[in-house]
């Protein structure tokens, strides 16, 4: 967790495996002797260095919790990208990776806060709300919690097995899932872009608790708005958003 007047260190990680989510998705499990502890929801900056000196940085979600043993980014390939087509096509269990964090005290929740926890994310806007899904489990909250996932196809979908098997063990969480441009069949869930009518489905009654909204900006600005627009204040919305920054 980032202190005031803290200046941030970098530090090296080794890898130490590496998960295939999704075709261009992967995650990196690092081991990280120096690591601090983080909160769920925060992010890590990750800096690689070419042989001829250049430097690229670029920022990333945290997907693990708090209390798991490696620290864990989650990482989209962008075609033209700088920094994920090396992290998701060239790196090697054994190699070093620069980063530092925690970074960010904004977006994160800890299990200790009260009320039910909606979450809704867009594409790897998933990452930080998976970390806050993983610490509620990890420390046995039973506050009611509730994840809607827009992404575009079934094969896109990021952690779908480990969602599914969170959601079967739960009684107190309810996974939903909106799939935009390609539905398997038989398909039940949302076959559409998330709108008011599916937000006012799957949000609490009353507009109880907190909601956390990470994604695409235009996402993230339709999703905040529309619970905004069915009670929510926007004080009770957090909200982090990526655009195209070059990967």
């Amino acid at each position: 967790m980032t202190l005031p007047g803290r200046a941030l260190t970098w530090q090296l990680g080794e890898v130490a495996e590496l998960v295939d989510e999704t075709p261009r998705v992967k995650t990196i499990l690092l081991d990280a002797p120096g690591w601090a502890g983080h909160r769920a929801g925060q992010h890590v900056d990750v800096r690689l260095t070419a042989e001829d000196g250049y430097v690229a940085e670029r920022s990333y979600s945290i997907a693990s919790a708090p209390e798991d043993g490696r620290l864990a980014i989650t990482v989209e390939r962008l075609d033209d990208g700088e920094v994920s087509p090396y992290l998701v096509e060239e790196l090697v269990v054994g190699d070093k990776l620069e980063f530092r964090g925690p970074i960010g005290g904004y977006f994160v929740w800890e299990a200790r806060e009260s009320g039910p926890l909606l979450l809704v994310g867009g594409g790897s806007g998933v990452v930080p709300l998976r970390a806050m899904l993983r610490h509620r489990a990890a420390v046995g909250a039973d506050t009611p919690a509730r994840l809607l996932y827009s992404s575009r196809a079934l094969a896109d979908v990021i952690y779908h097995d480990e969602l599914n098997m969170l959601d079967a063990a739960d009684p107190h969480l309810k996974v939903r899932y909106a799939l935009t441009r390609e539905q398997p069949e038989g398909w039940s869930g949302y076959s559409r872009r998330v709108d008011e009518e599916i937000l006012r489905e799957t949000a609490y009654p009353n507009a109880e608790g907190i909601a956390f909204v990470c994604g695409p900006t235009r996402f993230v600005e339709t999703v905040a708005d529309g619970l905004v627009a069915i009670g929510y204040a926007p004080e009770q919305v957090r909200t982090e958003r990526f655009g195209p920054t070059g990967g």
